[in-house]
């Protein structure tokens, strides 16, 4: 078995600084209206070093974006005990919040019905947490319920960042809860 080499500290540093230049950049114009010449100049790296970390754009925005994937992931299981069935965990209701700042660029990464790049990593990171608490509560289900979870919170977070969906966050936090409660509790 082999372990992962720990991360060098200075590509760390440059791709968290092409991250925050995407994103300042994603604040004045699409991501489609962005280009590696301006994010360069912007992160204060070189095209070439660009290329060495990420293909091409969207790789940069879906890894920029990743971190709503794990706070999306952390708010729907930020509850003990027994879930309350109607009301969210207040992590979920700020997560819709948060998400304001950069909605365009989630737009753009997320697609209607939960595609999109960034959708799929939603998806993957969703389900397999699901998969391992359905599996260490022994449900027979466990696949079936991971996807069903993965697929309607990625397919509501989309439809209302795209404007499908009205409802406050704290609403739509509380209509997608009770959603995934209901699927959970399916036999």
């Amino acid at each position: 078995m082999t372990r992962a080499e720990p991360e060098d500290p200075r590509a760390a540093r440059t791709r968290a600084r092409l991250r925050a230049a995407l994103l300042e950049e994603c604040a004045e114009r699409p991501l489609e209206e962005v280009g590696v010449a301006a994010l360069v100049r912007r992160a204060g790296v070189g095209r070439a070093t660009f290329y060495v970390h990420y293909p091409d754009l969207e790789a940069l925005a879906v890894d920029a974006c990743a971190d709503v994937v794990r706070e999306a992931v952390e708010a729907l299981h930020a509850w003990q005990g027994r879930p309350d069935p109607v009301r969210a965990p207040a992590a979920l209701p700020e997560f819709f919040a948060s998400l304001a700042p950069h909605a365009a660029l989630y737009r753009t990464l997320l697609a209607p019905g939960g595609g999109g790049p960034l959708g799929r990593v939603l998806h993957r990171d969703l389900r397999a947490y699901s998969l391992r608490e359905r599996e260490r509560a022994g449900a027979a289900d466990a696949p079936l319920v991971a996807s069903a979870v993965a697929a309607t919170f990625a397919g509501v977070l989309a439809d209302w960042l795209h404007g499908d969906l009205a409802g406050t966050p704290g609403e739509i936090a509380d209509q997608v809860w009770q959603l995934l409660v209901a699927l959970h509790a399916s036999r």
